[in-house]
């Protein structure tokens, strides 16, 4: 009888380390690309040249994180998430040094009403349009991005001490939106807000999204976004120093057989920023991209996209022409397996205005004429 009693209780104590074992998770993940690179032309110090670079984010970011949930009961659960950003060739952290820039979130989930979440976040253009864009991290990501991220598909921002609510998918049809406090005396200094949607019918994704920055250039830097982290970035500087910006984009991705397009508009505006020589002026700049993949085996794949960024600038005084940039990618890629791959990148971005430098994103610097090339190899691991 005791046999059979300790036998019992054993079963009871492994079934309930079981159940709360299935009831929460954490687990760690990350990816790691690493390649070589090299750009045609890049300006520095008075000097410019082709430049040969062993670099870290070629196409993704590198990143670790961990990633956690609890079930709560009655369809609600406890989440978090917190992703660290790092340089794979020094071992630098990214984000203006920051333990977890990329990402670092806490909140709730319903399996009936969405999520909400609180921390350092994304917004909703990066949510719901960029991954439609030759830049989503499916695609070429970084070295894909539209001239300096004007529009901050590539995500150079990340939205701190945001408050965020995803809708569940119904029937297709997807909602978010995302308030991002300027933690500041003034509640209008350094603040951000966005929303965004998008439906799949089929083959076909339809998605629309909208970011603005209020008071970016007030000497708040808790805020929602930190002047230092996108002077470090080298790109995104057009959403600081900005009394207002505001980004509108919208993509529609069509899917057939193993081949995938889309097509990308965006527009983006800053009023009040320095950039350009622009003094208490206003910036635009309408991006229209098209973009291609194609499964060519179970295990090459490629890609194909061709981005034009009409700029317009009012109150400038450094130019005497409106920049534009017309930026033509093609990728190569190569699975070995699940986790790891190989690529291939080339990039030709050629500038169009008065005294306007070409300049890829990604690229190690600006060109000293209108015009840059950059080709990339590298190797990615995922864990």
């Amino acid at each position: 009888m005791k046999k059979i009693l300790h036998l019992s209780l054993a079963s009871l104590g492994l079934a309930a380390a079981t159940a709360a074992q299935a009831q929460s998770s954490v687990t760690l993940y990350g990816l790691i690309d690493a390649g070589l690179m090299y750009t045609n032309n890049v300006s520095k110090s008075g000097t410019h040249g082709p430049l040969y670079q062993a670099s870290s984010g070629n196409v993704n970011g590198s990143r670790w994180g961990l990633r956690g949930s609890e079930d709560l009961g009655g369809g609600l659960k406890a989440v978090f998430v917190l992703e660290n950003g790092f340089n794979v060739q020094n071992g630098k952290l990214g984000q203006d040094s920051r333990e977890f820039g990329r990402q670092a979130y806490v909140g709730l989930t319903s399996s009936q009403l969405g999520a909400v979440t609180v921390g350092r976040q994304y917004d909703s253009l990066v949510d719901f349009v960029a991954p439609l864009s030759a830049t989503a991290g499916s695609f070429g990501d970084a070295g894909f991005a539209h001239p300096f991220d004007n529009d901050n598909l590539n995500h150079s921002l990340r939205m701190s001490n945001a408050v965020k609510y995803m809708s569940n998918d119904y029937s297709g049809f997807k909602f978010g939106t995302l308030y991002a406090f300027s933690n500041g005396s003034d509640f209008s200094e350094n603040r951000a807000y966005s929303f965004g949607a998008s439906y799949a019918m089929g083959p076909l994704t339809a998605a629309a999204g909208y970011l603005q920055t209020n008071g970016t250039n007030s000497t708040n830097t808790g805020g929602a976004i930190d002047v230092a982290e996108s002077n470090s970035n080298g790109t995104g500087n057009f959403q600081v120093g900005a009394d207002r910006t505001r980004i509108f984009g919208g993509a529609l991705g069509y899917v057939f057989g193993p081949a995938q397009v889309g097509f990308v508009y965006t527009h983006s505006q800053y009023a009040g920023n320095d950039s350009f020589g622009l003094t208490n002026g206003t910036m635009r700049f309408d991006n229209y991209e098209l973009n291609a993949k194609y499964l060519l085996t179970s295990a090459v794949s490629l890609g194909v996209a061709d981005t034009f960024t009409d700029g317009h600038l009012s109150g400038a005084t450094k130019f005497g022409q409106d920049p534009k940039f017309n930026q033509i990618n093609a990728q190569a890629v190569y699975v070995f397996s699940k986790r790891t791959d190989v690529y291939a990148e080339a990039m030709y971005q050629h500038a169009i205005g008065n005294k306007i430098d070409a300049y890829i994103n990604n690229s190690g610097g600006a060109s000293s004429t209108a015009n840059q090339v950059v080709g990339t190899v590298g190797i990615r691991t995922r864990f």
